[in-house]
């Protein structure tokens, strides 16, 4: 299996191209803001095909490249519903007028054929299969994708802005909320294997059991309620 990843914009959001491997099909996870010339020049490197574009959740610095991305290649976006509208409108899901000097060229609206995400789905797409986990606390309509151990390759969880190495998402904007974070941290990630390789969507790579350990957040979901939160700084737009 391939994954390429490569942090893009102003806050260096990952964005990542999976494909079997190189010279095959490939999905997209997240072209956010000045994600487009990274995304062709990994096309390019690795002689892939895109099939789809999937999404975390709907915040602009995970979805701005969205539409030319979808557009220069014909193919659809997934997102859940809860989220879509983010899209069309990213100042109402962050509360704020955007700066243009800051994001420079935008290209808002949806791509031609949007696609919507349901927990529990499986995704077949470029000859792999993508479980999808609905995972709202960072936005409402956040879900994480796993995609399962195969031959030497262990399980694989893209976890947008749930979980971080070390951190978690923030919940101070429109949709977000704390309470709703930690249970799904507790309902997605604790069953998760530790072998579990976390790729998210800021930030290094790192395995859940690694954070099963350290992880201030996943030890308060894990020791259950009543327990105080950890004074971490949060990640994410």
């Amino acid at each position: 299996m391939l994954i390429a990843g490569f942090p893009a914009g102003a806050w260096g959001t990952n964005c990542y191209l999976v494909a079997p491997a190189a010279g095959e099909e490939c999905v997209i996870i997240d072209p956010g803001h000045e994600a487009a010339p990274g995304v062709e020049e990994t096309l390019a490197k690795h002689r892939l095909k895109p099939v789809a574009v999937v999404l975390t959740h709907g915040h602009l610095d995970h979805v701005a490249s969205v539409v030319p991305v979808c557009g220069a290649h014909d193919v659809p976006a997934w997102i859940h519903p809860e989220d879509r509208y983010m899209m069309s409108d990213p100042e109402k899901a962050l509360g704020l007028s955007i700066g243009q000097q800051l994001m420079g060229e935008l290209t808002i609206g949806e791509p031609d054929d949007v696609r919507e995400l349901a927990d529990g789905a499986k995704l077949e797409l470029a000859g792999l299969e993508f479980g999808v986990a609905h995972a709202p606390g960072h936005t409402k309509g956040s879900v994480t994708f796993r995609m399962p151990e195969q031959a030497d390759v262990p399980q694989v969880f893209f976890s947008g802005d749930l979980l971080f190495a070390g951190s978690v998402g923030r919940t101070d904007l429109p949709g977000g909320d704390h309470a709703e974070l930690l249970r799904s941290l507790a309902r997605v990630c604790l069953p998760l294997d530790d072998s579990t390789v976390v790729l998210s969507g800021h930030g290094p790579q790192t395995t859940i059991g690694r954070e099963r350990a350290a992880n201030p957040f996943l030890r308060e979901v894990a020791a259950g309620p009543g327990t105080a939160g950890p004074a971490v700084p949060r990640r994410g737009m």
